[in-house]
């Protein structure tokens, strides 16, 4: 009965905060809000049985991205840039395309999950046997070795890429 109470009032905290995050107005008060969100997520890890995401969570998105992002926005002088807002004429419809899309995707996962009953390649009772951090590093190796391999290759391109606009600017 905690589990679930936590649960709620850790939910509740990650879509208020994230609302709060597109809400403000002040990008250096959205940040914040979006550490915080985080913050509740890691917690949601926590409530799952899995420390090791709950510990990437925190030290990975809301300690080294965030302080990145941070940086980013105390950078940039915000002030003097004119906020020029200009709308399409497809921009609703296709924002209402997207939505649709969204819940098509939420109604199939709703399917596998509740009707067809599938549990995915590791139930519940497979990863208490193994160990969350096993199954995460199996997953990552064997099924999506090459999705992880490209993207490791991607975040390399980009810090080349930071590397040599900076050196440009010196």
């Amino acid at each position: 009965m905690l589990e679930v109470i936590l649960f709620v009032i850790l939910a509740t905290g990650a879509v208020i905060m994230a609302l709060l995050v597109i809400l403000q107005r002040n990008p250096m008060a959205s940040a914040i809000f979006l550490i915080l969100t985080l913050f509740c997520l890691a917690g949601i890890y926590l409530l799952l049985n899995a420390p090791f995401l709950a510990a990437i969570q925190l030290l990975v998105y809301a300690g080294a991205i965030m302080v990145l992002f941070l940086f980013v926005i105390m950078l940039l002088n915000l002030e003097k840039e004119k906020k020029i807002i200009t709308r399409h004429r497809l921009q609703k419809v296709f924002g209402v395309f997207l939505g649709l899309v969204l819940l098509v995707q939420i109604g199939s996962v709703f399917h596998a999950l509740f009707l067809t009953g599938e549990k995915g390649f590791f139930p519940p009772d497979k990863v208490a046997a193994l160990g969350n951090t096993e199954v995460i590093a199996r997953l990552l190796f064997t099924d999506f070795l090459l999705p992880f391999e490209i993207t490791s290759i991607l975040l390399l391109v980009a810090i080349i890429g930071a590397i040599i606009l900076a050196k440009r600017e010196i």
